[in-house]
């Protein structure tokens, strides 16, 4: 069985794309969104991105042709926004998990003021 026919596999990328629906669909108006709203959207990129590290994780220990073929695909789609060739992308799910720390935080400031 290839990696993209592995049910576990299927369903979790179907998630990730009902997860980032989710997220853009409300991702131009999140300043406008209330304060529940924002802690909402934060959470759900917060699930998207675990889901996402998990996938990547699961494509680096895969032999799988189409697997390895996908990972090089979003090594190619970060370093065309501007990342390092062969970054490491632990470290960018770890800064990106940094980063909604800091808008919880700034969330959490904003709307006790």
């Amino acid at each position: 069985m290839s990696f993209f026919e592995s049910e576990v596999v299927r369903a979790e990328m179907t998630e990730i794309a009902e997860l980032q629906e989710e997220v853009y669909s409300t991702v131009f108006t999140f300043p406008q969104l209330s304060v529940e709203d924002q802690k909402y959207h934060v959470d759900v990129l917060e699930k998207l991105l675990n889901k996402q590290q998990i996938l990547y994780t699961r494509l680096s220990l895969s032999d799988d042709p189409q697997a390895k073929e996908m990972k090089k695909e979003i090594c190619k789609g970060a370093a065309s926004m501007g990342l390092p060739p062969n970054v490491d992308m632990n470290i960018i799910f770890n800064n990106m998990n940094k980063a909604l720390n800091m808008m919880r935080e700034h969330i959490d400031k904003t709307s006790s003021t």
